[in-house]
Parts: C-alpha cells; structure tokens; sequence
C-alpha cells in the first residue's frame, strides 16, 4: 500500500469505511445507468437519509448528476473508479482472499469481485463487467473465442464495448444447446459477443446430449469436422462451472439419472463432464464440442462463476483445471471455498 494512504489509514482509520461505502454508490449507479435514490437505498442497505447524505457529497463532488431519471456517473466519477480500485481492493481484504485462493488452486490468476451474485443483483453485474475487462485485455486480431452457455456467460456480452478495434475475431459455440432458454446457449451468446465487437461467428445447431449411435454419424458430417477443426485452433475459452445436480437439470435429466450421479459423487459439471469432489471426471455426456483434453493447448482459458452456492462446485473443478485458468469470482464464492478449504485441512 501507498504510504501515504498507510499513514492517513493509521490517523483516520473510519476513512476505509467511508470510501468503501462511497465507492460502491458510485460502482453501483456507473452499472444501474440511471438509478433512483430509494431502489439504490434498497440495494445498499443504506437508510434513505444516509442514501441522500451520500449522493449530495458525490454530487458536490462532480462524480454524479441528478435527474428526474435518477443518479447517473460523470466522467470525473468514472476516472475515480478507475484510479481507486486497487486502493479499495486491498482495504477491502479482497487482495489477500485472492492471493490466498490463487495459492491453494494453483491456477494463473483469480480476481475476485464485492457481493454475493445469490442474494446481490450488483454482484452479478460486476462479475460480468470484470470478466468482459479481462476478456477485453487478452484480445488480439485473429483469434477464436469459445464461449459456453449460461446466464452468466450471456451476461459478459452485455459489458464488452462495441468497436471495431481487432480484426478478424470469431466467436464459436463451445458446445451444442443446453436447455429449453435459446437466450442462453452458447450459439446465441457467440452471435451476441461477435454483433458487439464485429467479428464473425459459428454456431452448433444440435443437443448437447447425443445418443451413441447419433454421436457417431454426426461427427462425420462436414460441417461437424470444421467446428472440431475450429476448436483445435480456438485461442481463448470463456465458460462457466456449473453445480453437478443443477446442469443435470438443466439438461431434462430423469430424477433416476440425478440420483445416479450423486452416488458416484458428482460435484461439479463443466464441458459436458462430471467431477468429484477430488476433481475426477467420473461421468461425461456425449456431446460435440471443446473436450477436456484439448484444454491444456488453450491459451487463455476464463472460468467466470459466483456466489456462495458455488463453491464446492468450483474446488471440485479446479482440482483439475488447466493451470492457465484465469477465475473470475465473487466474495461470496470465495469466502465460503475458504471456510470449506479451513475445515478440511
């Protein structure tokens, strides 16, 4: 930490609260675009005369205007966002957390974001924007982008800018269709990343489970071939890590075969495969799509799961993830893989 923030940190130690607090606000009405003072009172917890106390000091400050439309962000407040987050990231305690998680998952990075994306919509939306940041920071001109399905996957799209600044980028379905909501399979969100950063795309218009005898005929087919040729060469994959019982779910599975799967100790499901608790596959679904073998020549891979629901899913995982993997979380998640990781160690 600066030395200067490490003296007036010692003189005024109230000051970490007070930023802390003033900086979600305005994190907060930078992701909202609009907000009114009692919806942001509610999502803060803040008391209505608190909520006003603090929005006439941002607003004093120039770091947000106030309209009948609601609270919106200046330029100056963004620029304050921007220059404070590392400051805020390590008073918060989030530096060390992941510091910490990225020793014990031995994997290339985790960056951790406020919230609970169970029970806080902002964290949801903070956890989209920091992976669309990321993703934003690994790109270069020609490179192919596997993206998975999932709310959370479908969400990053919404935070990557518009521009025509790479050439050439394509995105690709990971994997065939998962669920009834077409919104949320990876055809649709490949076609949505390539529509905000002009790329191109390719989708994968099947099931994601096929039976033997489908599975068989269909990687035969021509235009199967080249999405196996296309993800051979794919660059960067974005996807998400999924609780074992809930994709079983997701993918019409009777009562019997989830049953079946938590006896042999499903945990965690990502890529069509089901890991135990030690990160072993110990069930996979035919399907057509990025396999898990071909992880470990991908260049950037980007994990991007939260909330406290999730944590055992996502030790179970990165018990075996490739140590490429870059894991965008939440506070929520991290925290309770920490209690977990204490009581078992």
């Amino acid at each position: 930490m600066d030395p200067l923030l490490t003296a007036q940190l010692k003189l005024i130690p109230e000051m970490s609260d007070l930023l802390q607090k003033r900086y979600q606000i305005l994190q907060t009405i930078q992701l909202s675009k609009g907000i009114g003072r009692r919806v942001l009172g509610e999502q803060l917890g803040l008391s209505e005369r608190d909520t006003r106390k603090e929005l006439d000091a941002l607003r004093l400050h120039g770091l947000i205007e106030v309209s009948r439309e609601g609270a919106a962000i200046t330029p100056s407040g963004t620029q304050v966002l921007v220059d404070l987050k590392d400051v805020v990231r390590e008073w918060s305690g989030r530096l060390t957390l992941e510091q910490t998680l990225l020793k014990y998952l031995s994997i290339k990075e985790v960056i951790i974001v406020p919230g609970n994306v169970d029970t806080n919509k902002n964290a949801e939306m903070l956890l989209s924007q920091e992976a669309a940041k990321f993703l934003e920071s690994i790109l270069h001109d020609d490179k192919i982008i596997a993206v998975t399905g999932g709310s959370t996957i479908a969400s990053i799209s919404n935070f990557v800018h518009e521009t025509t600044r790479w050439k050439n980028l394509m995105f690709i379905a990971a994997r065939g269709g998962v669920g009834k909501d077409v919104s949320l399979q990876a055809n649709t969100i490949a076609s949505l990343f390539s529509n905000k950063m002009h790329g191109s795309y390719r989708t994968l218009y099947m099931p994601d489970s096929l039976s033997e005898e489908a599975y068989t005929t269909m990687k035969k087919e021509p235009f199967i071939q080249e999405m196996m040729d296309l993800y051979e060469r794919t660059n960067i994959i974005i996807h998400g890590i999924g609780d074992a019982a809930e994709m079983a779910r997701r993918r019409n599975s009777t009562e019997a075969e989830i049953d079946r799967l938590k006896e042999i100790g499903s945990v965690s499901e990502a890529f069509g495969y089901y890991f135990n608790d030690q990160g072993e596959a110990v069930h996979r679904i035919r399907t057509i799509g990025i396999q898990l073998k071909q992880l470990k020549n991908i260049e950037h891979l980007v994990a991007v799961a939260g909330g406290a629901k999730k944590a055992k899913a996502l030790l179970s995982y990165f018990k075996q993830a490739p140590k490429q993997t870059v894991l965008v979380t939440d506070e929520g998640a991290a925290n309770e893989m920490m209690k977990i990781i204490s009581q078992t160690n």
